[in-house]
C-alpha cells in the first residue's frame, strides 16, 4: 500500500487557461493567487502561483515556512531586507528558480510588467509585513 500527499491520489492536471486566479487578502488588491496543489491553509504540501500586475510592489515581508519560488512567466524583481529598496533587487527570467529560507525579509515588485510565479512550500501559508501600515488586511 503507498500512501499519497494531499491532492495525489488520482492523475489530475491544471492547463494553462483552467487556472482559477482569486485575491488573497494579504496581497494588494490587483494581485492574484491561484491554489494549484493540496490546501495552502493546512500543515501539508502546496502549490500555488502569484501573478503580480505591471508596477505593483509586495512591502517588505516575511513567511513562516521555506518557499521554492519557480518564475513561470514576466521578470521576477525580489530583493531582501526590512526596507524596500531598489538597488537590492534582482531580476529572474522565466525559469529561474529561487529558495527562499522561511524568516526571511524581502519584497517584490513587477518593475518591468506583470509576472507569474509557482511557489512550492509546505503549510500553512503565511504572510506577515515587516511594517503593519502596508497590510491590506488592516485597512
Amino acid at each position: 500500500m503507498s500512501t499519497h500527499h494531499v491532492d495525489q491520489d488520482v492523475f489530475r492536471s491544471v492547463l494553462q487557461e483552467n487556472i482559477d486566479w482569486q485575491p488573497f487578502p494579504a496581497f494588494p488588491p490587483a494581485a492574484r493567487l491561484a491554489v494549484m496543489v493540496g490546501r495552502p491553509a493546512e500543515p501539508a504540501p502546496y502549490v500555488v502561483r502569484v501573478k503580480l500586475p505591471a508596477g505593483e510592489r509586495l512591502m517588505p515581508h516575511r513567511h513562516h515556512e521555506d518557499r521554492v519560488y519557480t518564475v513561470i512567466s514576466g521578470v521576477f524583481y525580489i530583493g531582501r531586507g526590512d526596507v524596500f529598496d531598489e538597488d537590492k533587487l534582482e531580476a529572474y527570467p522565466p525559469g529561474a528558480v529561487i529558495v527562499l529560507p522561511g524568516g526571511t525579509p524581502h519584497f517584490h515588485w513587477a518593475r518591468s510588467g506583470e509576472y507569474v510565479t509557482q511557489v512550492t512550500a509546505i503549510g500553512p501559508i503565511s504572510l506577515d509585513y515587516v511594517d503593519p501600515r502596508n497590510d491590506p488586511r488592516s485597512t
